[in-house]
């Protein structure tokens, strides 16, 4: 589990690192870390379903695998929502409160 761990931290670490990079004008690294957030979304859900089917009564990894059910259907229904800033917020943020959701849990089984 510890090297699922140090998995998850660089999956997670790089697009983090390469979207800081945009705040500098002199590298600009942050459509690259879109890219990379792909990855990143990739190993996080097949790491979630796996946990899960080896811990189904965990609640943590079903909220996990609930919101990340949730987040894909509002993505298919997206041209149908009415436009707004709350979609752009909803969109970034969701991934990214999935993204810690999960590190939170594969840390606390890594370190038990």
């Amino acid at each position: 589990m510890k090297n699922v761990n140090y998995l998850n931290i660089f999956f997670v670490g790089i697009p983090t690192i390469l979207f800081l990079t945009g705040l500098f004008p002199i590298i600009d690294l942050s459509a690259l870390g879109l890219l990379f957030s792909i990855l990143t979304g990739l190993f996080q859900v097949t790491i979630g379903g796996c946990l899960l089917m080896d811990e189904p009564h965990n609640k943590g990894l079903q909220w996990y695998i609930i919101g990340v059910i949730l987040f894909f259907i509002a993505v298919c229904i997206n041209p149908y929502l009415p436009k707004g800033d709350f979609k752009t917020y909803f969109f970034f943020a969701i991934p990214s409160i999935l993204a810690l959701h999960l590190t939170l849990i594969i840390y606390k089984k890594a370190n038990k």
